[in-house]
């Protein structure tokens, strides 16, 4: 091994290393492996650079616009209401959920989509005696099957139809994957459907173990008329900094105060009600001017004066690795978090010294406008409004479904190439009223972004250190015995590891160049080798943490990390099977 190929190999299982421990988000341990190897000569500038230059990641860029401007006129409402009916059993439902999804999955960029359903389905799910475990981890399996049917179905496919391109190859066209997707996508959704409700666990969401717990969690305290605390703010009070309890909110003369501010003046008679563990209330026992309340309280999700919100916090996000107390977190937020959901479980501690995780789930307490705020900012994957009605479809939604279709007809009968036909539909939607200009800017996910385009010079710092011909080697030397067959498949089961440790992008277009090598060390055709790695690289059907809707509907749905394998086990096996069977079939070697 050259001393290039041994200081890449080193610096690109450093990056893998950051990302499966959360030292560092996907984009900046790619971007910062990507500088090391050009300070230390591995790549030139150009080479480093190279994936700025493609038209992969601004396709991408505009298909988030594309994807937002439907969200928000609610396009997909009507496609919403017809599939979350009456079903007479958990199996009907599923089939009446997953079907559509991956319907509009295979168009649209599947995260919008998810965000979009996870709330809906989970009320649905409760109003018809399901647990919405049932159906949360499928309506993400469905998306990402969804996406693997056409080419803007996924930000993968277009990852590799760049990667093909900058190789000399023939992009991938709109439905070129759709001979093997469909089918794909078809097995998939009946694998999901005939066993979700055999090995899917009856698991609770944070909303609802917050609602069956709140009394043992939620107690009330009531200001002495005349006392210490009668005329004082929350904050000169002492009642900001407890120990194992925080102060949600304030009732006064029949309406809530929530969530109750720092600089709020407490009045005589104020009932405060406080969150936290009773039995280790200390410092509230030490306050003088306030007395127990004779009754229990809880907080009611339902009652006008507050509002409440679930969110999962996204690995980009200034919370993951710090806690609510050193983030400020009501200040920043203006929110107060009242229970956080990780793995499956309740976290029974005072919340304000937690070290948030990427994939934890808050509930909040906080006003109608936090949705509008942080809805589409890289804070939280999910933001949904507990207890609200569904959005409404708008005049706009019809236009942005036309550009939609117009977008993907275009490409699919060759009038133009995808990069412009995606940034013409962005510039529509923007200039048709669908987004406002301040709204298109922040529906781009720049970490997405900036992580494709900085692994597109991590690949060539594989090809040109020879790190690639290496690993190709190695790929062929342990499955040249079971034929092309064997080999192509050993690709694809690299490609899925790997997807599963980092991301599906990020592993894209780490393995391409390796998948291109192995190929031609065992003298076979490239393109089945590239096209296996855009399948391979979006069936992350195994963990929380391989794609991004599995993370969203992770905590929604009280799921625990080895949740994943009831399902994703028999699921990838299936899929491999198809793959195995399909792929050579129609792209030889």
């Amino acid at each position: 091994m050259t001393l290039p190929a041994l200081f890449t190999l080193v610096v690109l299982v450093a990056a893998i290393a950051a990302m499966i421990r959360d030292l560092l988000p996907p984009a900046g341990a790619v971007l910062g492996a990507l500088v090391l190897l050009l300070l230390f000569g591995v790549v030139t500038p150009a080479e480093a650079l190279s994936g700025f230059s493609n038209p992969a990641p601004i396709t991408v860029a505009a298909l988030y616009v594309v994807a937002r401007a439907v969200e928000r006129t609610g396009a997909l409402q009507p496609l919403v209401r017809s599939m979350l009916g009456e079903g007479p059993s958990s199996r009907t439902g599923l089939a009446r959920l997953l079907v559509p999804t991956a319907g509009a999955s295979a168009f649209l960029n599947n995260t919008p989509i998810v965000a979009m359903l996870t709330p809906q389905v989970s009320d649905w799910a409760y109003r018809q005696g399901h647990p919405p475990s049932w159906f949360l981890m499928p309506l993400s399996f469905a998306a990402i099957l969804g996406g693997t049917i056409t080419l803007v179905g996924t930000s993968t496919n277009i990852v590799v139809s760049g990667l093909m391109v900058a190789s000399g190859m023939e992009p991938l066209g709109m439905f070129e994957l759709s001979v093997v997707g469909l089918p794909l996508a078809v097995a998939g959704l009946v694998v999901i459907v005939v066993l979700a409700p055999l090995v899917l666990p009856d698991r609770r969401g944070v909303r609802r173990e917050f609602e069956d717990e709140t009394r043992e969690f939620v107690f009330g305290m009531e200001v002495e008329v005349g006392g210490p605390l009668d005329g004082s703010t929350v904050e000169d009070g002492g009642l900001r900094h407890l120990n194992g309890v925080f102060l949600a909110e304030i009732h006064r003369d029949g309406e809530a105060l929530a969530p109750a501010r720092p600089d709020t003046t407490l009045r005589g008679g104020d009932r405060l009600i406080f969150v936290g563990q009773v039995d280790q209330v200390v410092d509230l026992q030490k306050l003088r001017g306030l007395r127990s309340t004779e009754h229990a309280h809880a907080l009611d999700l339902t009652r006008p004066g507050h509002t409440f919100y679930e969110v999962v916090v996204s690995d980009s996000s200034p919370l993951a690795g710090s806690t609510l107390k050193e983030l400020g977190f009501r200040g920043r937020y203006q929110g107060a978090v009242l229970a956080i959901h990780r793995a499956g479980e309740r976290i029974h501690a005072k919340l304000g010294g937690v070290r948030i995780r990427h994939g934890d789930t808050l509930l909040i307490l906080t006003d109608d406008g936090f949705g509008d705020r942080w809805r589409h900012r890289s804070d939280f994957l999910l933001v949904s409004h507990l207890g609200g009605s569904p959005p409404v479809g708008t005049r706009m939604a019809f236009f942005t479904a036309a550009v939609t279709a117009g977008m993907v007809g275009v490409v699919a009968v060759g009038l133009m190439p995808m990069l412009n036909a995606s940034l013409l539909a962005a510039v529509l939607m923007t200039a048709g009223g669908a987004l406002t200009a301040a709204e298109a800017r922040s529906a781009v996910d720049l970490d997405v972004i900036i992580l494709i385009a900085a692994a597109f010079g991590l690949g060539e710092a594989l090809r040109s250190s020879g790190l690639a011909d290496l690993l190709a080697g190695g790929i062929v030397a342990s499955s040249q015995t079971l034929g092309p067959l064997g080999i192509l498949l050993g690709v694809a089961v690299v490609t899925m590891i790997l997807t599963e440790l980092i991301t599906n992008n990020a592993a894209s277009v780490l393995i391409f160049p390796i998948a291109i090598s192995t190929a031609a060390a065992a003298g076979l055709d490239p393109r089945p080798f590239a096209v296996i790695v855009a399948f391979s690289a979006s069936a992350a059907f195994l963990s929380p943490v391989g794609y991004q809707t599995n993370t969203m509907v992770y905590g929604p749905g009280g799921y625990r990390f080895l949740d994943y394998l009831r399902l994703g086990v028999p699921l990838t096996f299936v899929l491999l099977a198809v793959l195995a069977i399909l792929v050579p079939r129609f792209w030889g070697f």
